[in-house]
């Protein structure tokens, strides 16, 4: 099915007016206040067509790290970062942030294509875009290529997923929220079988969907999960997708290797065999679908309620950062 073809069918498919990940999405958004982001033409062939955003802090860790965020759906670079707060933490931990935008005219709703194959390739469309801002950013701001990262919400958390399948070599972590496991749609009824069912799958075959994504052998990316579990956009069920996929990448045992709370809310836990912790999963109890927000370990607050923007008593911005490694 062409992208033309998916934009139309989801304009004619009348249950997606209320669906939040793809038709109606973006129309609570309120305008955004002046952005600290700052638009970069010219960083490649750019074969997505996809707009490049970023902000640097004055002063960067060192050796400078790197964070890839990506919006969701109806959202633009500037208003997510303003509610997910990446560019205050960016600024006070001292890390770059690259912001991805996509354009109307790729997916009439704002949506990343991360359902179509010619997107979630590597080096082709959107994906290879991402990598070539990527590959911009390490060259004008030194970064250390060992330490970049990525994120995203909903659409942006299942590009997420791409991004860590097909450039497994490029990213020492990831975070997907509420997003669905890399490959299992290559068009709009299958985006949308995964997004409303989520049907299992063998921990296996999920695993070679990512192993097949490129000639990496590893070693892999270390990924940490979260989702609403009244998430009614995308299935929660997602999650647990997700996690199979990743263990059975880094050929970890399907039962966590411990479970507690964060903030009130339950938390797996799976490590390699130096202690260090590879997948971890989050489940926000009664959250719908959305970004957590809350108060830091630090008392700080990031980001600011909005669409698909919840005050959940849980700040995932700053525990991903802390993931990564760059709250130190």
């Amino acid at each position: 099915m062409s992208l033309a073809n998916n934009v139309e069918f989801l304009r004619r498919l009348p249950k997606l007016n209320a669906i939040n990940g793809f038709g109606g999405y973006g129309r609570n958004l309120r305008p955004n206040p002046p952005s600290p982001l700052v638009e970069t033409a010219g960083f490649g062939a750019n074969p997505g067509a996809l707009r490049m955003f970023s902000f640097v802090p004055a002063e960067l860790q060192q050796p400078p790290a790197l964070v890839v965020v990506l919006h969701g759906c109806g959202q633009t670079a500037a208003g997510y970062d303003l509610g997910a707060g990446w560019s205050t933490l960016a600024r006070h931990y001292g890390f770059a942030l690259l912001m991805p935008e996509q354009q109307p005219s790729n997916n009439g709703q704002g949506c990343f294509n991360w359902f179509n194959p010619e997107d979630t390739a590597r080096d082709s469309g959107e994906a290879c875009s991402i990598r070539q801002m990527i590959a911009r950013m390490v060259q004008d701001h030194k970064v250390d290529e060992r330490r970049i990262f990525v994120t995203g919400l909903s659409a942006g958390g299942a590009m997420t997923s791409v991004m860590l399948a097909t450039y497994p070599e490029l990213f020492a972590a990831g975070a997907i929220i509420a997003g669905l496991p890399f490959g299992v749609a290559s068009n709009v009824r299958e985006a949308l079988s995964g997004m409303f069912q989520s049907p299992a799958r063998p921990a296996a075959e999920l695993g070679d969907l990512v192993r097949g994504a490129s000639s990496h052998k590893g070693p892999w990316p270390k990924v940490s999960v979260w989702h609403g579990s009244a998430d009614r956009t995308v299935n929660p069920a997602n999650a647990n997708e997700i996690v199979k996929q990743w263990l059975d990448v880094h050929d970890l045992p399907p039962a966590p290797m411990s479970e507690g709370p964060v903030d009130g809310y339950p938390r797996q836990l799976w490590w390699n065999a130096d202690g260090e912790t590879i997948v971890e999963s989050y489940t926000i109890t009664d959250m719908a679908h959305g970004t957590p927000l809350g108060t830091a370990d630090n008392d700080e607050r990031y980001g600011a309620q909005g669409a698909f923007l919840i005050e959940a008593g849980i700040s995932s911005s700053y525990h991903i950062a802390n993931f990564f490694g760059l709250t130190e």
